[in-house]
């Protein structure tokens, strides 16, 4: 009887054992699947809002691209003039204006035709013409060069790589250009991409937002593969980097805010006013976006308000 007790209280502490270790494995786990929760969390990213700070006067004939000089500390804008934007005209000018809203000089630059997309680098200004791209001396004013582009058609967005390599968007023509070291290739020649317009370099990409199909995705630069990975943009139009996201035009009259996830939000919609939103720019330092109007002649700043939701 006594090894019968002995035994059988053995079998209880044994018994007893297992389930303390049976119980603390589970509370492990337990913790570990809570922590696993925990750290998949998502922080949630900042909610942006469009807050209207000024608008300029209305002598931008048809403002269809805005930049930013921050050396100089002045905006240009690209104006068209009279209508079509396709029209060798020579009526299209550069203008200059302060970052709060007053025009400097209306004509800084003219003589030229049909002027869209900008870019800057080092003490050249580079300007989308039509057919041609036009080097402008960045603190004179004074024209360089009138590179003309064979076979392209309708000239529209500018974008400048860390090394200097201009890239040039042909919306009906469906190409990107490349201009290095004075010589002009077609780049990117693909049907595919739905009218190229808005350009924007990357280090291993370049974003690219199109008009006609309104798609919003990248072109890798080693590979030249065309990735359209957000929802639709109809007629795309400028493209400017904000955060680890993108701000995007609809010429049309709004401005999405796409994220680094790809998903997209409309934050300014002006369709209901007739107002377009045509190549937009922003300025760091101010938290400021700038929005030209085309057929409105001006062009408004947007204080770029951002708030977490919780």
């Amino acid at each position: 009887m006594n090894q019968f007790f002995s035994r059988y209280s053995n079998f209880l502490v044994a018994t007893m054992i297992a389930t303390l270790s049976i119980s603390f494995s589970l509370m492990s786990c337990q913790s570990k699947d809570r922590q696993q929760q925990e750290s998949k969390v998502e922080i949630p990213g900042p909610t942006l809002t469009l807050v209207e700070k000024w608008e300029t006067d209305t002598s931008l004939t048809t403002a269809e691209s805005v930049i930013l000089d921050d050396e100089a500390g002045l905006i240009y804008v690209a104006c068209i003039g009279a209508v079509p934007p396709d029209a060798k005209d020579g009526d299209g000018f550069i203008a200059q204006i302060a970052i709060y809203g007053n025009v400097v000089k209306e004509k800084w630059i003219t003589g030229l035709n049909g002027p869209k997309g900008m870019g800057i680098y080092e003490d050249t200004l580079y300007i989308a013409d039509i057919t041609d791209v036009v080097k402008v001396a960045r603190i004179t004013g004074e024209i360089l060069d009138r590179v003309n582009i064979e076979g392209s058609i309708f000239l529209n967005d500018i974008t400048i790589d860390e090394g200097g390599v201009v890239y040039i968007s042909d919306t009906r023509a469906n190409r990107i250009y490349k201009l290095e070291n004075g010589n002009t290739e077609v780049w990117l020649d693909d049907s595919e991409m739905g009218g190229p317009n808005g350009l924007y370099a990357e280090a291993d990409r370049i974003m690219v937002a199109t008009f006609g199909a309104g798609n919003f995705g990248s072109v890798d630069r080693t590979s030249k593969q065309f990735d359209d990975q957000s929802a639709k943009i109809p007629s795309g139009d400028g493209i400017v980097k904000i955060d680890d996201g993108y701000l995007v035009s609809n010429w049309n009259g709004e401005v999405y805010h796409v994220n680094a996830d790809w998903e997209q939000t409309l934050i300014l919609d002006t369709k209901g006013i007739e107002v377009n939103a045509a190549d937009i720019a922003i300025v760091p330092a101010k938290n400021m976006l700038l929005v030209p109007t085309f057929f409105k002649n001006s062009v408004v700043a947007y204080e770029i308000q951002k708030s977490i939701s919780h």
